[in-house]
């Protein structure tokens, strides 16, 4: 069985002093952006090292001063990759709020260190260490409260084959507590069926409906592919995909079937979008990603339809399905740890609904396989 677990990018040390703590938010070298997240707060004059100090008097105004120095500081450290491309411009406004999720993030981060300082802490001025926690506890309620107003469900999307697909993985043994919906503004995503607390298993995903490289090496194509010099199992995991797709026999026909015709990703941008964006590095990068695509696409085809028509249908295998297929794995894989410690990029059903990034800065989702435990997605 697998287990979905979120691990930490942040470190967290805590000195406990008689006059008061020193706190320590410290960045991990493992964090895939470190040097550009050092590079920031030092930017912004915040050491990436440097305790922040809290000590008497423990009033309001010096406890929420301290809280305010620990968030500044927590935003850079869970900024993605996505923030930073588009958000790093404006140098001032990284230490305020930037999004929803970056918020979040910072506020958890802050209050796991606190948690770690009341339980290392020696003498008993652990009072002052709960009421900055309830300080923190206060603002991630806050800023719920607020996601949930903001948040306005579509009426008039049908969500069926979502449905359909949920039906489909608790018959294969998917626990979730989960649904899926249309949000105004936002797209399709999971909502909550219930209130969860954190640290509530919000999705139990068994490793049978895992889309991983097992798949192609149980199809027709895979005796070809592994002859084929220098393609790699992602990319014959992106070919049977295409296939799959059109399907109608295939154990996931229900989760293809739920799948978008078009991904919102650079890759698909039409002309009018293209153009907006001329003159920036983005569309430098969107017509070097496509360039490079188009270069694999042509070393596969004609040549495999062509001597393996049967296998791989030139009707199946165009440019515009190679292209989906790859938004496909680019916009919903995620990593997966399997027993023998190797990493494999999968598709998994279900999950895939939630956002997710094998990347994260303040929790990656990883995969790690567990004898007990089936693959879970905690809150």
């Amino acid at each position: 069985m697998l287990m979905i677990y979120m691990q930490q990018q942040q470190q967290y040390v805590t000195t406990n002093h008689d006059d008061g703590h020193s706190l320590l938010l410290k960045l991990s070298e493992n964090d895939p952006l470190f040097h550009k997240k050092k590079k920031l707060l030092q930017l912004l004059g915040i050491s990436p090292d440097e305790c922040i100090h809290l000590k008497a008097p423990y009033t309001a105004v010096v406890l929420n001063s301290v809280l305010d120095q620990l968030l500044q500081k927590a935003r850079i450290m869970t900024f993605n990759e996505v923030d930073l491309y588009f958000d790093a411009t404006d140098v001032i406004q990284l230490v305020k709020f930037n999004n929803p999720r970056n918020e979040l993030e910072a506020l958890h981060s802050v209050l796991l260190l606190i948690d770690n300082s009341i339980l290392s802490a020696k003498h008993l001025r652990v009072d002052v260490l709960q009421d900055l926690r309830e300080m923190i506890l206060d603002k991630i309620n806050a800023l719920g409260n607020k996601i949930r107003q903001d948040t306005v469900l579509a009426q008039n999307v049908s969500c069926d084959k979502e449905t359909c697909l949920l039906q489909w993985g608790e018959g294969a043994g998917v626990q979730t507590k989960l649904d899926i919906a249309y949000v105004e503004g936002a797209g399709r995503g999971a909502i909550a069926r219930e209130n969860l607390k954190a640290g509530d298993i919000a999705l139990e995903i068994p490793v049978t409906v895992i889309i991983s490289e097992e798949a192609v090496h149980k199809s027709d194509m895979f005796p070809i592919l592994e002859k084929f010099e220098g393609i790699t199992s992602e990319t014959m995991l992106l070919l049977w995909s295409m296939k799959e797709k059109h399907n109608r026999d295939s154990n996931f026909k229900f989760y293809f079937d739920a799948l978008p015709a078009v991904f919102n990703t650079g890759l698909s941008f039409g002309v009018d979008a293209l153009l907006e964006l001329d003159g920036t590095l983005l569309l430098e990068e969107i017509v070097q990603a496509k360039e490079h695509l188009r270069s694999q696409y042509d070393e596969l085809f004609p040549a495999l339809y062509h001597d393996h028509p049967d296998i791989f249908p030139p009707d199946l295998y165009t440019w515009e399905h190679f292209l989906w297929a790859c938004e496909l794995w680019y916009s919903n894989s995620m990593k997966v740890v399997f027993p023998d410690e190797r990493f494999q990029t999968c598709l998994v059903p279900v999950a895939g609904f939630l956002n997710h990034s094998v990347c994260l800065n303040f929790a990656s989702v990883v995969v790690i396989f567990n004898p007990v435990y089936n693959l879970k997605l905690p809150t």
